[in-house]
């Protein structure tokens, strides 16, 4: 009897011990970002990901907020690992591996570096974080304004009309480069056509707007053919084309700086002028 006790506690220390040298499964609907892997055996305790957030990379002295879609991935050293990586080891593994894509180390201390990569019209910010128990984590945002989702009603672009005689229309949207609206700006459109419908003796300039990103020349003519596309879409669900008039402003007049995305973001707008 005792030696059959000896076997089964024996046998059952065999299987814990096998049980705990198998890998541990990442958390539920996480997994690696498309940039980086992972270093071996190691497994992902949590993760967040967002269309739109913001984050303050350190950069030395100060940090450098960026803004766009974001990933938080947490690693974990499986139980079993004797020798664990160098906190110098993981952030170097980070490092390098964000170099050899292209990218430029931004900032390092201990436990910590920062990277920036810019690639085919994209910026990503990537940040390498890891401590003494052999954990790591990575802080990626790839930038990019948010897109905007909200639009005004028409008795808001009423009031703001009244009060200044112009207001910019959010949620009138295009891909770069081009005027063809988006799906998304049919909501911002039905309110434009529900002020226009309300009052029949108004009347509007449909002005449009662009960063400084390329040539001023460029630029006016897209602002021009993105008012353009505006007004043909007005016209199509029943305003009198007689009450529309287009123009392109281009860059020439901003309402925020143009050395961030956030501002380039505000100045690529849809405005209606009161004539």
């Amino acid at each position: 009897m005792a030696f059959v006790l000896r076997l089964l506690v024996t046998c059952l220390a065999a299987f814990s011990l096998s049980a705990s040298a198998q890998p541990k499964k990442d958390a539920a609907n996480c997994s690696d970002h498309p940039l980086l892997t992972r270093l071996p055996d190691y497994w992902i305790s949590s993760c967040k990901h967002t269309q739109f957030d913001a984050y303050k990379f350190n950069v030395g002295k100060t940090t450098q907020p960026v803004e766009g879609e974001f990933w938080e991935i947490r690693y974990q050293p499986p139980a079993s690992m004797t020798t664990k990586p160098s906190t110098l080891q993981m952030t170097r593994n980070v490092d390098n591996a964000i170099r050899q894509a292209g990218g430029k180390n931004v900032y390092t201390s201990e436990g910590r570096v920062t990277l920036m990569l810019a690639a085919q019209d994209k910026e990503v910010w990537v940040e390498g974080w890891a401590d003494h128990t052999g954990k790591y984590i990575l802080t990626i945002v790839q930038k990019a304004a948010m897109e905007q989702q909200l639009v005004a009603t028409a008795d808001v672009f009423a009031s703001g009309l009244r009060a200044t005689g112009h207001i910019a229309v959010d949620g009138i949207l295009f891909d770069t480069g081009k005027a063809t609206l988006k799906p998304e700006s049919k909501q911002a459109i039905g309110e434009v056509v529900k002020l226009l419908k309300a009052d029949p003796s108004l009347k509007v300039f449909v002005v449009g707007h662009t960063d400084n990103v390329g040539g001023s020349d460029a630029n006016l003519k897209l602002s021009h053919e993105r008012a353009q596309s505006v007004v043909q879409a007005l016209s199509s669900a029943g305003v009198e084309a007689a009450r529309l008039k287009s123009f392109g402003s281009g860059p020439y007049a901003p309402v925020a700086s143009n050395d961030q995305e956030s501002g380039r973001a505000k100045n690529r707008r849809v405005e209606l002028v009161k004539q």
